[in-house]
């Protein structure tokens, strides 16, 4: 059983076509912009909560930008070398993209010199999903696919298993193709039994 969800889930391919933009149209506007190099500023700061959606967006940007993530927790090293590059994209005219789950001034510990070049550039602030909207998505996804899944299977989920949504659609996926080859029904009691053998 184990196996078979692990082969069965795959690791999604991120692009601007299968982000949920929910709220977040005009950071999705500005990236694509960005994206090719039709943006005014050369610097993009993004932030937002855990599972908002910013490493599905980075991932998306092609190879050419430079990216740095997940910077709340850089050391005095770290932070010193991030200045440097920022200052370095700033004169050759390169493009950079640095996230992080909180805005530049809410990090602890962050150098001055760093946190006003981190306002160089545009701060976008990533918001989350809501759980409705989680919802909508994932029962509208489970319509199109045929996928035999209860609301309260979908429910249990949201508020039980990673929440971040492409994780969520794809073992929901996992599960109603292991239900179709084994004609057993997806039910609460089967997930915390997958959860307390951390298969899922």
């Amino acid at each position: 059983m184990d196996q078979l969800i692990l082969n069965i889930i795959p690791t999604p391919e991120c692009s601007f076509a299968n982000f949920v933009a929910g709220k977040n149209d005009e950071v999705l506007s500005t990236l694509l912009d960005f994206d090719n190099d039709l943006c005014s500023s050369k610097i993009i700061f993004l932030w937002g909560e855990e599972g908002s959606g910013k490493t599905h967006l980075i991932s998306s940007l092609n190879s050419n930008i430079l990216k740095v993530e997940d910077i709340d927790g850089f050391n005095e090293e770290e932070q010193y070398h991030l200045f440097n590059l920022i200052n370095e994209v700033r004169a050759s005219q390169k493009q950079l993209i640095i996230s992080a789950n909180k805005s530049p001034n809410e990090i602890i510990g962050i150098r001055d010199d760093l946190l006003s070049r981190l306002q160089w550039g545009l701060v976008l602030n990533l918001k989350p999903l809501s759980d409705q909207e989680k919802f909508n998505v994932i029962e509208d996804h489970a319509k199109q696919l045929g996928l035999h899944i209860n609301d309260n299977v979908i429910k249990y989920c949201l508020n039980n298993l990673r929440r971040d949504l492409n994780t969520l659609i794809n073992t929901l996926e996992a599960l109603n193709e292991w239900s179709l080859k084994t004609k057993s029904s997806i039910t609460i009691n089967l997930i915390k039994k997958l959860q307390d053998q951390n298969i899922i």
